[in-house]
């Protein structure tokens, strides 16, 4: 590349000057190619622990004037093919021009002149994206596609110097951390050492607090330890958000994309690349979001640190202040202090309140309820002040009309096309009939539909709801003193003292606001009016597989409760249910979600409910209702951690038995709401919906802890869950009023004597007391490294599902196919992210069965078959491989599945001659014709004077539609043009075997014989007045009588000269890589047999050391013409071959799939020498 002349005073200094010229010279650095001797290896691993390789390509050209001893750097290059190029243009157009100087700064100014012009051209073609990195980043990012045989589709992320341990000796080098890979680099003293793995196949990531701190990177295989790391928490961060990208694509498709819309930096920064920035503020706004629960689309703009007057203890808090697009945020430093939320759209006025000592840069902002919020010690108030006006001129009240429900909505879809933000709950919204910008063509939600306007435990409440206990009005006066003091609504300052009435209990009168509240759910339904109705009138009338398991679930929700026991509370939880599957298609309906909603309804309205359920499933319990509940499974095994380190004696117990992976599921799927009454756990879910999942793991452990001693003394999994499933069910509120209703573990309860009963908020408090240590980032830690476990364990069960699927169709042991279905899937995903003619999401679909999950195009088959395949061709490998691709590809969608590729690889390594060559036979045939029988002659007809019985049909249709097995008979005849292609093929397989001098000849003469049959058999039918009789067609070839009348030269006309003609082109192919002296063949012979004279074909003519090759000369070749009568059939192919024993032992021979595995998975390596390989070998490569 060119590169910003500079200034060079030591030219010879660690360099070799290879080619020179009056003005250039170019030069290789020392250590880098062959020889060197011990300078060139010091050298090279000065290069490597420096990193002055990533600043110092190995070779560059130096502009020299004269006599002058200052040289300029012009140009640089990773290899020789590189720096030859631009040494090639210096002379073409330069020398020329720089000899008419006569004086040398003349020169250097108008050579450095120059250079930077290119440079600048250069810049205006990249992309913007480039242009935002650095040149020694771009640098950096070039050696590792060189080291490791990468394209320039994989991004560089970033890059830290680091120690790899080998046993107990460290080796100095680079860790490379790119989109889709994690590699290493180290060069010590002529040593290689290099390490590269895919983020996919990442089993464990961690980091360790040992002396020196090292990061472990564990694969299904090995385990890799790196260390000394300048910042190992920046670097295990980045780890863990590529590892996670991966998951995700593994998990639901969703591939990675840069976003375009990060505002770009005031300067270049030196070492940090624009993926880094972008995987930055993806954390940054995952945390902020996590924090304040706010909304997927919600993106940080930025923090600082200030200081919050709070009116209700009198004094400024110390914490920071957080502002995106829609929210201003406010955390105290100590989290339980005091935290708010401020949406913009309640905000009125902003302004900027007198400074003074006592509170310096103050802001004043002002919500449209009267509450007034001071800022202040911000140390770029006008700024900020300035941020927040652009945000609010933004914002949807100041900008869309409310006269239309529907209005928000529209515009939020219309303003998110294209843009990198959008909003996954604007552009989730179905599409209505009629046109978007027309509310009169829109569709309405019928109000007539009975629906639930308010939470239906009010509905079906029995007795006066005003006759509430002396506790629960208490709880209601706590409230309203709490509303005064701190506000309400989304403005409201959420403190210790929120977190203290909520632990004691959210009255049923205000359960349902302070949901919405806590969870977010609030700021959503207020920022999407009419959201809820447009989906349910959408999907109403559907019938889907999720429609179908809700309806099948609808009765089993709580049918204890009164409230559904009646069509009005069945059918808001109808509509609830299927709005989220018509929202979000990719969950659709989960068992677990009916119960959960069902709760929901008491306490909200359909609209809030069906917003809770939005906030539970997409933000506070993560993948938890997918289809494989990959979420709870990550929470289960972060649950069997906290075990192990709170409870460590009863953790393996409880191991041995194996109870935490049973009874632990059901807990988090359903927030104990199936496992303990009623009424004690609705407590659980207020905890839940204001302090998140860690007060779930807090309940679980007390519960454990409770019932330790009796657990310890159980001797099988089956009483250890009795004495929960009994504890759980007497865990009761003694503060409720309302009559206790009937759990469905009340049957687990036996015995004479009641157990005693576990006051629900004893529970809670004991949950605080010993596990209360337990802090969010924390689980989301353990959560990472359970993830990558759970999802390599859920791709492990679909390769075991894929395997027993197959094994009994395919002749490969199982360890052959799970090994084969590892490579299948590198290849998918390898694919999928390195420029595939086909997207990620039409090949992996985790909706699909196992078997049709991972899927590969052409271009990804024909690399696996010349890797696996044992009939390779050379040149004509890729052509036989697209015709098996198109014959395995049974729905024409231009992808093969698993089962189809093994299917094909089974054929050529275990079928018997008779497959191998039907499918060898199929290959050639056109796709309308491969194996596909005419059921013409097995048609019923119906007699219109005979009316048959509808049995009749049933058992003609069953006979019509039962598989048949395909025999040769079923094959179609081939014609001339597709025999000489098969020939063809035969002829190039045989091009690298041991006995091919004797294969040749049993080609030629089968080839012979073949075509002898096409003529009898078009001859029988020309005398049958063009009709072939199948006893002529299917007749042995042995008795076949020989043609009455032949060609003077021996021939049999014009089929065999262009037999002929295609035995020669294919004997005279020779792959374009063969140009060393050791791979040219011997003058007088063509590749190791002798030539023959296109005159006779005839076996009996073939001497034991010949083959043909010619057929009388270039202009017989054109004049033939091929016969359109002529054809053959498989069994006449078959007879022929069975006559050659060379043939019958080629297509006899077992193939060894296992040197073919091993061959495949080495590779990558083979390429990675390949890219670093001598000069002189790049210099033959590249010709």
């Amino acid at each position: 590349m060119w590169i910003t002349p500079e200034e060079v005073l030591l030219a010879n200094a660690l360099w070799v000057s290879e080619r020179a010229n009056p003005f250039f010279i170019l030069q290789r650095r020392k250590g880098h190619g062959k020889g060197g001797g011990i300078t060139g290896l010091l050298v090279g691993t000065m290069d490597v622990v420096l990193d002055s390789s990533a600043r110092v390509a190995p070779y560059r050209i130096l502009h020299q004037t004269g006599d002058s001893q200052v040289f300029w750097s012009i140009a640089c290059g990773s290899s020789r093919k590189e720096i030859t190029q631009h040494w090639e243009w210096l002379e073409a157009n330069l020398l020329q021009t720089l000899s008419i100087f006569d004086n040398d700064e003349d020169i250097t100014t108008f050579v450095k002149g120059k250079i930077s012009g290119i440079i600048a051209e250069e810049n205006k073609s990249k992309a913007a994206l480039e242009d935002e990195d650095s040149g020694k980043f771009r640098e950096a990012e070039q050696k590792m596609r060189k080291l490791f045989g990468m394209p320039d589709e994989e991004k560089l992320v970033n890059y830290y110097s680091c120690s790899y341990w080998k046993g107990r000796v460290p080796r100095q080098g680079w860790l490379y951390l790119s989109i889709n890979h994690i590699c290493f680099y180290s060069f010590l003293l002529g040593k290689e050492g290099v390490i590269t793995n895919e983020w996919p196949f990442i089993v464990v990531a961690t980091s360790s607090t040992n002396i020196p701190v090292s990061v472990r990177v564990s694969t299904r295989h090995t385990e890799h330890y790196f260390s000394m790391f300048l910042n190992v928490n920046d670097t295990f961060k980045l780890m863990e958000q590529l590892a996670t990208i991966a998951m995700r694509q593994l998990l639901d498709n969703e591939g990675f994309a840069a976003d375009r819309s990060l505002p770009k930096p005031c300067k270049t920064l030196k070492n940090v690349s624009a993926l880094k920035r972008d995987l930055d503020a993806r954390a940054k706004n995952e945390r902020y979001r996590a924090l304040f629960r706010l909304t997927q689309d919600e993106r940080l703009d930025g923090h600082t640190d200030c200081t919050l007057w709070t009116p209700f203890a009198k004094m400024h808090i110390v914490g920071q202040l957080f502002v995106s697009n829609n929210y201003i945020c406010f955390c105290s430093r100590d989290e339980d202090l005091c935290q708010l939320i401020i949406p913009l759209r309640e905000v009125s006025i902003v302004e900027k309140a007198d400074s003074s000592s006592v509170l310096p840069c103050p802001v004043s902002i002002s919500t449209k309820n009267k509450m007034t919020f001071l800022f202040a010690n911000l140390k770029d108030r006008d700024f900020l002040v300035q941020r927040i006006s652009d945000f609010l001129q933004r914002t949807p009240d100041r900008l869309w009309s409310d006269g239309h429900p529907l209005a928000l909505i529209g515009h939020s879809v219309s303003q998110s096309e294209g843009s990198p933000g959008t909003s996954p709950l604007s552009s989730s919204l179905p599409t209505s009939t009629g046109s978007a910008g027309d509310p009169a063509q829109r569709r309405h939600y019928n109000s007539s539909l009975p629906t639930a306007s308010q939470g239906l435990l009010r509905i079906y409440q029995k007795g006066d709801p005003e006759d509430l206990g002396p506790k629960a009005k208490m709880k209601e006066e706590s409230w309203s003193i709490h509303f005064f003091e701190f506000g309400r609504g989304v403005c409201m300052y959420r403190t210790s003292k929120t977190r203290e009435l909520v632990l004691n209990g959210i009255p049923e009168s205000l359960r349902g606001e302070l949901w919405l509240l806590f969870s977010g759910a609030k700021n959503e339904m207020d920022t999407h009016p009419g959201y809820y109705a447009e989906l349910v009138e959408q999907a109403m009338g559907r019938c889907t597989l999720a429609t179908e398991e809700i309806e099948r679930d609808l009765h089993r929700s709580m049918p204890e409760h009164h409230a559904f026991q009646n069509e009005m509370g069945i059918a808001a939880l109808r509509r609830v249910l299927t709005a989220y599957a018509c929202r979000n298609p990719g969950i659709g309906y989960c068992q677990a979600m009916n119960i959960v909603t069902s709760v929901l309804l008491l306490y909200c309205t359909e609209e809030e409910a069906f917003w809770l359920l939005v906030a539970l499933c997409e933000r506070m319990l993560p993948d938890y209702y997918n289809t494989r509940v990959v979420g709870a499974l990550v929470d289960q095994g972060v649950f069997e951690e906290l075990t192990r380190e709170c409870l460590p004696l009863l953790y393996e117990h409880m191991q041995e038995l194996g109870v935490i992976s049973t009874i632990s599921l059901s807990w988090f799927l359903t927030l104990f709401l199936s496992v303990m009454p009623f009424d004690s756990a609705v407590l659980l879910v207020d905890c839940f919906f204001y302090e998140g999942i860690k007060v779930i793991f807090q309940v679980a452990l007390a519960v454990l802890h409770a019932n330790m001693d009796t657990l310890l003394g159980c001797t099988d999994e089956g009483e250890a869950m009795t004495i929960l499933g009994r504890y759980l069910d007497n865990v009761v509120n003694k503060q409720t009023v309302s009559p206790p209703i009937p759990h469905l573990h009340a049957l687990l309860t036996s015995g004479n004597e009641p157990p005693p009963e576990i006051d629900v908020f004893e529970l809670i408090k004991s949950s605080y007391d010993k596990f209360g240590s337990l802090r969010a980032d924390d689980i989301e830690q353990m959560r990472f490294k359970q993830r990558l476990k759970v999802i390599q364990s859920l791709e492990d069960t679909a390769k075991r599902s894929v395997v027993r699927a197959i094994m009994t169709d395919s002749a490969f042991s199982i360890e052959e196919l799970e090994e084969l279905y590892v490579l299948f899937k590198a290849k998918h995903i390898m694919s999928c992210y390195w420029g595939a003619s086909s997207t990620a999401a039409e090949r992996h679909d985790p909706s699909l069965p196992y078997l049709e999950q991972y899927r590969i195009d052409l271009g990804q088959f024909c690399q696996l078959f010349g890797a696996l395949g044992t009939w390779l061709c050379g040149t004509h490998t890729a052509t036989l491989a697209a015709r098996l691709f198109r014959l395995l590809d049974g729905n024409r969608d231009g992808l093969v599945n698993f089962k189809e590729f093994v299917t094909g690889l089974s054929g050529m390594y275990h079928g018997d001659m008779t497959e191998k060559l039907k499918l060898l036979y199929k290959l050639h045939l056109p796709p309308g014709k491969r194996g596909d029988r005419s059921h013409s002659g097995r048609h019923f007809v119906v007699c219109v004077s005979e009316v048959k019985d509808y049995k009749y049909y049933l058992r003609m249709w069953a006979k019509e539609k039962e598989p048949r097995k395909e025999t040769i008979k079923d094959l179609p005849r081939m014609n001339q043009e597709q025999f000489i292609e098969l020939c063809k093929t035969l002829y190039n397989m045989f091009s690298e075997d041991p006995l091919e001098q004797e294969l040749y000849h049993a080609i030629a003469t089968v080839a012979s014989l073949l075509l002898r049959i096409g003529e009898v058999g078009k001859r029988f039918g020309n005398g049958n007045g063009g009709r072939k009789p199948n006893g002529a067609a299917d007749a042995p070839a042995a008795e076949l009588p020989r043609p009455e009348k032949e060609d003077p030269n021996g021939g049999s006309g014009p089929g065999q000269s262009l037999v002929c003609q295609a035995l020669a082109e294919a004997q005279l192919e020779t792959p374009p890589q063969q140009t060393s002296d050791e791979e040219v063949k011997d003058d007088t012979s063509v590749s190791s047999y002798s030539v023959v004279s296109a005159g006779s074909l005839q076996c009996e003519d073939i001497a034991d050391d010949t083959v043909l090759i010619g057929c009388g000369g270039d202009q017989q070749r054109r004049g033939s013409t091929l016969d359109g009568d002529w054809s053959i059939t498989f069994e006449q192919v078959l007879a022929s071959m069975l006559t050659e024993p060379a043939l019958v032992d080629y297509f006899e021979k077992k193939g060894d799939i296992q040197a073919r595995m091993a061959a495949c998975k080495m590779q990558r390596a083979v390429e990675r020498q390949v890219s670093s390989s001598s000069d002189h070998e790049l210099a033959q490569l590249s010709t």
